[in-house]
């Protein structure tokens, strides 16, 4: 590494986006204003964030926006029915720093923000937890209970950024060093000598030696959205990331997780996912992908981890566009839409998957992420609108 990427690594400054305010409700408090009628919070002020972000709807999103915007509305209720008080959820895994990200994104990706309307409550509970939970060295995972290393790591990072700018000044301050750590630690971990096959990508512990697709690829989209935030993130780091994910592809056009062979739909839908955020829409490797993943989507749901992949392919094809976004996204809702549960969540197994071992929260807020990407509501989920010319 040259000496300016070494002084980058050193100082790692956050820009912000602007604060937020608080409301400054409690969880019970919350509670009873949320599950009131609609028309009994408007006359006490409780103001909700209008979903599909963009009443601009996109075409794809058109046919399904009110079913849409009504099971992300009880998708968000049944979050904050299970909240914890200190932010966490109970189940497996509720402890996670990672889960807890996913919920607190789950939020703001609906067009909530931190504590300007009744959600936005959430989304600091999730804040605070996130941030109570990092190490003295910046390394983010949960201090009790079960957690899945640099995966809750990258998630909990990109969770920072995204909501970094919309907090109060107090919270503001803290994630701008937070996060500056925690950028500090993933681009430490891609140091750590590897082979030539795992160089530039990342595993589950920081100093793996190691690397898989998808715990690098939660890498690349927590970097991506910080280097957007003002996090100096050298050229190399990406350059070096990118390159790792390229190895993974193989001659069919699929991912796979340590070796091109073991290539899978979810993983594919990642790998286009990573090339698109950084700036490889019309390459070969995404051309190919590209046709990997129309031939095979509608398999997804018999595949292991099918919910990380319909989190990885909603925005993969919704990045690529076109016929792709259009045939991918009506799938999405027509399938995943009629899995909405009675309480509001979607358990683990919807249309079939295989995720055993995680709570409905874990499912429940992929399958929200997903269902929200044309929303455009967080930097992350924002594309090049000229790929549907």
């Amino acid at each position: 590494m040259n000496d300016q990427s070494s002084d980058a690594k050193r100082s790692l400054p956050i820009t912000g986006r602007g604060p937020g305010t608080l409301s400054g409700i409690s969880l019970r408090e919350l509670r009873k204003k949320l599950f009131r009628p609609v028309a009994a919070l408007a006359a006490l002020g409780v103001l909700f964030a209008a979903p599909a972000g963009a009443r601009d709807i996109c075409p794809v999103l058109a046919p399904y926006a009110e079913e849409v915007d009504q099971a992300v509305e009880r998708a968000l209720r049944y979050l904050i029915e299970e909240q914890e008080e200190d932010g966490s959820f109970p189940g497996q895994y509720g402890r996670s720093a990672g889960v807890v990200s996913l919920a607190g994104m789950s939020f703001l990706a609906a067009g909530h923000t931190p504590g300007r309307d009744a959600y936005g409550e959430m989304i600091n509970r999730c804040l605070d937890y996130v941030l109570a939970q990092q190490r003295d060295t910046g390394y983010i995972e949960a201090r009790r209970g079960s957690d899945r290393g640099m995966y809750t790591h990258h998630m909990s990072t990109l969770f920072l950024s995204e909501v970094s700018g919309m907090v109060d000044p107090q919270r503001e301050e803290r994630v701008r060093e937070a996060l500056s750590r925690a950028v500090r630690v993933i681009l430490t971990a891609q140091d750590v000598a590897k082979s030539e096959r795992d160089e530039g990508g990342w595993r589950y512990s920081p100093t793996a030696g190691d690397s898989d697709l998808s715990v690098s690829g939660w890498g690349v989209m927590a970097l991506r959205s910080a280097r957007l935030n003002g996090a100096r993130v050298p050229d190399e780091n990406i350059r070096r990331a990118i390159e790792y994910v390229l190895r993974m592809q193989h001659d069919s056009g699929g991912f796979g997780y340590q070796e091109p062979g073991q290539h899978r739909i979810t993983l594919t839908g990642l790998g286009i996912l990573c090339l698109a955020l950084t700036g490889h829409h019309d390459s070969e490797a995404v051309r190919r992908g590209r046709h990997y993943l129309e031939g095979r989507f509608r398999q997804l749901p018999g595949e292991r981890w099918a919910l990380y992949g319909v989190y990885y392919c909603s925005q993969a094809a919704f990045q690529l566009g076109g016929g792709t976004w259009e045939e991918i996204g009506s799938w999405l809702y027509e399938t995943y839409l009629p899995e909405q549960q009675e309480d509001g969540s979607w358990g683990p197994g919807a249309a079939g998957g295989a995720e055993s071992g995680y709570s409905n929260v874990y499912s429940t807020s992929l399958i929200v992420l997903s269902l929200t990407v044309p929303y455009r509501q967080l930097p992350i989920y924002q594309r090049d609108e000229t790929v549907d010319e």
